[in-house]
């Protein structure tokens, strides 16, 4: 049997042939989704604990983890709101750590008693005593016993419930004594892995499971391990042609060409109060020029807020319509798809071109009325996840437009896209992309490898700077009397108020207080009030009257964050601005500076401010360009956060990191490029090996 065969072979072995692993055990390994020897070999640890040393409770510090060990002084046993046992720590540099437990018996409090000598592992914390660990790693040391520490640092795995981190290290080791020698592990070729110098992938794997004593421990820490960067390259390398793959299999699908003369287009740009800037005028090119393919446009467009993306998406529309297709727009939120849907109308309706409506709260008759004319071939529908449900059906749908893409799962899309499919004619709808947050070049190289990406990087002309001050909330009686100067002036003004919290209804009460509060400071103002909480009609009628100039204040949850358009409002504040991420934060002033008069932006903050905080706020008083900012968001908050995908399940790597490890995408985008072309076999090997199933729930 030759080698290849063998790492084959041997990988391919379902984890029950492992020694000591028998159903019971199989199955918690099928829950992580290790069903191969090779699964255990890829399964990475999410990071390390450093056990090489003790620490000195004297030389701890808040959000250390660290090992300790010291003698017990005193125990006590609470029980005023819910059980808990405290103990006093004591060591030789004579400071003092509390061990907290919420969960615990009898034995364990017995074992816990004065006098006793414990090796402690946990994180360190502030409590109102000092420093604590709260259910802290631990085991009681025998009389005179040497403490041994570990010579390397020890791997934490994900794991699952009923799987502890023993256990499941004790399957891995197993595993990896069954790694093959590197020439059949390896499955970039070898002149690729040279020119670009790629380590042994064996040794990486070893490394990483098992660090060696002489390891850099602060480079595993950190992620930046040689061994730690080379799987990082090969697992971006994998999402990369995952990515392509799902690409060109899309592209080989038909699609409508909606290359048509343009007469409702050329309507639609002489009754536009504005022309179009070069950069709307450029992408909009890009759009025709996909549309007029017979295979399907998958294209994000990207754009500054009030950089003018909804008209490019307008003129892709007509196209669909004038070739006699169907269009379907779908924001992730009543009030955004609300705002389309006032534009679509008014730039649409006077063409003879119907834009119906369909949302999850329409009941009863009105629902089942635009569902029946969608079905008969409305030209247009704009609407929210409603769009997807299964008794909603579409004609001849040709093009699909999603705004703000991020913010809906995986299946939400494919649902949609899928409405649109003509098996009869073997065609799917093109697919047009909208997103108001900058992706960072970086990460839109990886995240949107099976997209084309436009980007609309230029303002209308008239548009001024947001000048941008960050004030301590015990100023606030100067904030809210720039207020009253600036409604005197004949201006308009947001007042947002945020929660930490993630309800509805404690935001709600939050911006009903703040709403009273400036009801009676600012007499001679209206005050409005708008949150989620509100009905859609109700909302629509606030933000009707603050449109208006009928109200001089609004007071608003982040239900304005996006699709909000009022050129009279020049003053933005933002209570618990430390509270909020850099884009959603540039997002909210995109409120204001929508006119040409000189607009300001003040970020409200309660001390003492975090180190993370004070970037964000930093960077917001710098600049106004949304891709610098959104390069900084991914800086500090990392591409999960950015992108909104924690709900979606992608970009759920094991060991890469986007912000830390981009300066491997050009590299891994030249050898993705070489395995497509010449080394396909390979290429299917290393989805299967990273992914497995899982690529099938990606973006179509």
């Amino acid at each position: 049997m030759n080698v290849a065969a063998a790492a084959t072979d041997a990988g391919a072995q379902p984890v029950s042939s492992l020694p000591g692993v028998g159903p019971a055990l199989a199955a918690l390994l099928h829950k992580l989704g290790l069903e191969r020897v090779q699964d255990l070999w890829f399964h990475l640890p999410l990071r390390y604990e450093d056990r090489t040393r003790v620490t000195a409770i004297a030389d701890l510090r808040p959000g250390q983890s660290a090992q300790v060990v010291g003698t017990v002084e005193a125990v006590e046993r609470g029980f005023r709101y819910r059980p808990q046992l405290k103990v006093a720590l004591g060591d030789e540099s004579c400071q003092t750590l509390q061990l907290r437990f919420f969960h615990f018996n009898r034995a364990q409090a017995e074992q816990l008693a004065p006098g006793a000598r414990l090796l402690c592992f946990g994180e360190a914390r502030f409590a109102a005593q000092g420093l604590e660990m709260v259910h802290p790693q631990y085991r009681r040391l025998a009389a005179g016993e040497a403490v041994a520490v570990e010579d390397r640092l020890s791997p934490v795995y994900p794991a699952t419930e009923g799987l502890g981190q023993k256990r499941l290290a004790g399957v891995i080791a197993k595993a990896l004594a069954l790694l093959p020698p590197e020439p059949a592990l390896e499955l970039i070729p070898p002149d690729l892995c040279a020119a670009h110098g790629l380590a042994s992938l064996r040794e990486a794997l070893l490394t990483v499971h098992r660090p060696p004593p002489d390891a850099r421990l602060d480079l595993l820490l950190q992620g930046r391990h040689p061994a730690q960067q080379r799987l990082a390259f090969e697992e971006l390398l994998t999402q990369h042609l995952s990515l392509k793959r799902m690409r060109a299999a899309m592209q080989r699908r038909r699609a409508p060409s909606l290359a048509v003369a343009g007469a409702l287009r050329r309507q639609l740009l002489a009754a536009l109060p504005f022309a179009l800037t070069a950069a709307q005028q450029r992408v909009d090119a890009e759009v025709r020029r996909d549309l007029a393919q017979a295979q399907p446009m998958l294209r994000l467009v990207q754009g500054d807020v009030g950089s003018g993306k909804t008209v490019v998406a307008a003129l892709a529309a007509l196209a669909a319509v004038e070739s006699g297709r169907q269009v379907a727009l779908m924001a992730p939120t009543e009030l955004l798809a609300e705002q389309h849907l006032r534009n679509f109308r008014h730039w649409l309706t006077p063409l003879g071109v119907e834009v119906e409506w369909l949302a999850g709260k329409q009941q009863g008759k009105a629902r089942q009325a635009a569902m029946r004319r969608v079905a008969e071939g409305a030209p247009v529908t704009v609407g929210t996840h409603a769009l997807m449900q299964e008794d909603v059906a579409f004609a001849r749908l040709g093009l699909v437009i999603v705004d703000e893409q991020h913010r809906f799962g995986v299946q939400q899309r494919l649902a949609l896209h899928d409405k649109g499919a003509d098996h009869a004619r073997g065609e799917v709808p093109h697919q047009l992309v909208l997103t108001a947050t900058p992706i960072p070049r970086t990460l839109a190289m990886s995240a949107y490898a099976d997209l084309d990406v436009s980007a609309i990087d230029e303002l209308p002309p008239g548009r001024t700077p947001v000048q941008t001050v960050a004030v301590s909330s015990a100023r606030r009686a100067e904030v809210i009397e720039r207020i009253r100067v600036a409604c005197a002036e004949g201006r308009q003004a947001y007042w947002v108020c945020t929660l930490i919290e993630e309800s509805e209804q404690l935001r709600a009460q939050a911006a009903e207080v703040a709403h009273a509060e400036l009801s009676t400071a600012l007499t001679d103002c209206k005050v409005g009030l708008i949150h989620g909480r509100l009905k859609p009609r109700d909302k629509q009628a606030v933000m009707d009257a603050f449109k208006a100039g009928e109200l001089a204040v609004l007071v608003a949850t982040t239900v304005i964050e996006v699709g909000v358009d009022v050129p009279n409002a020049s003053l933005m504040v933002i209570e618990n601005s430390e509270r909020l991420g850099l884009a959603q934060l540039h997002q909210l002033r995109g409120r204001v500076g929508r006119g040409a008069v000189a607009s300001n932006c003040v970020l409200l903050y309660q001390r003492p401010l975090g180190q993370l905080a004070r970037e964000r706020l930093a960077v917001m008083r710098e600049t106004n360009d949304g891709f610098r900012i959104a390069e900084k968001d991914l800086e500090l908050r990392g591409p999960g956060e950015v992108l909104g995908t924690r709900q979606t399940g992608q970009l759920s790597f094991r060991i890469a990191d986007l912000s830390r490890d981009a300066h491997l995408l050009p590299a891994v985008q030249q050898v993705g490029e070489r395995l497509l072309a010449a080394h396909p076999r390979e290429a299917d090997r290393l989805i299967a090996r990273w992914i497995g199933g899982a690529a099938r729930y990606a973006r179509a």
